[in-house]
């Protein structure tokens, strides 16, 4: 099982705890609304397992681009998915969009800052760390996602 506590702002699996960055705004399923869900999950997918730590994916397609600072200077705005993702599914009433709503755990670039809400509704990871626990992670893994 897969316990991602959002006031800690950490990600425990495998006797292993992570530091990760949930959504900068707050907690929520709502649609379009960038918030990370709560609640019980299972791992839907995995992918990138062949990629190389940096990879590029856009639309949970590799790009063939691998990030680094010039890249970041070419697209400041781009939200960066990298390396791996382990798509979300909710298996909730209030948490059954979280798959429609693309919310992955994912890699990301060094220059992000963990421990502090950041992202669009993801978990991101350090690149390194979440390579560790990927080959581990099965789908259909169990997630839990809690406030505290």
């Amino acid at each position: 099982m897969i316990e991602i506590n959002i006031a800690n702002q950490t990600l425990k699996f495998a006797d292993k705890t992570y530091s990760i960055s949930s959504a900068k705004n707050g907690i929520g399923e709502i649609e379009g609304s960038f918030c990370t869900p709560t609640g019980r999950f299972k791992i839907a997918e995995k992918i990138g397992g062949e990629l190389e730590a940096g990879a590029v994916l856009v639309g949970r397609v590799p790009t063939g681009e691998v990030f680094s600072p010039a890249l970041l200077h070419e697209n400041p705005d781009r939200d960066w998915i990298l390396t791996r993702i382990l798509w979300l599914e909710g298996v909730e009433i209030h948490n059954q969009n979280t798959k429609e709503r693309y919310i992955y755990i994912h890699g990301t670039p060094d220059e992000v800052p963990m421990g502090v809400p950041g992202s669009k509704g993801c978990i991101r990871m350090r690149n390194q760390a979440l390579i560790a626990m990927f080959d581990t992670v099965e789908v259909g893994e169990d997630v839990v996602i809690m406030e505290q």
